[in-house]
């Protein structure tokens, strides 16, 4: 699925801030000093968890209905929207380090040519793969 709107419950701390939770996705927790962190902090943990699911082919449940949600006393409901498309697009595209080995006299005279390292590396291995861009097959993964 490419959307996916869950309930979550924010609650105020004591002095400032609010720690927010989904009640359908257990472990999935976040919180904001200001209303305005939190909500943003919301979403990305929705993204996050959900991507995350996702990637281990854990089933995602059916979001709760906002109004059956049961909210402490002080604390309110809203549903956190997540657009998985874009959520993919960028982890598929995040940097992931990676340790190689080179001889040292290689590595010397690259360094002293001020050779960058990753780009000589993914262009190679794109030359390698026979490839110009990421497979399509590879950019929508649901």
């Amino acid at each position: 699925m490419d959307r996916y709107m869950f309930p979550a419950v924010f609650e105020a701390g004591e002095r400032k801030g609010y720690t927010v939770t989904f009640p359908d996705l257990p472990g999935c927790i976040t919180e904001g000093d200001t209303l305005e962190e939190a909500l943003r902090m919301a979403r990305e943990a929705l993204e996050l968890h959900l991507y995350g699911m996702e990637e281990d082919g854990d089933p995602i449940p059916d979001p709760s209905p906002p109004e059956r949600v049961h909210a402490p006393r002080g604390a309110f409901v809203t549903v956190i929207e997540a657009w998985m498309p874009l959520v993919r697009d960028e982890m598929a595209n995040r940097a992931v380090k990676k340790t190689l080995t080179l001889p040292k006299w290689l590595n010397d005279l690259a360094e002293r040519e001020k050779v960058n390292f990753s780009h000589v590396l993914q262009k190679a291995l794109k030359d390698y793969l026979g490839i110009q861009d990421r497979p399509d097959h590879l950019k929508e993964q649901p």
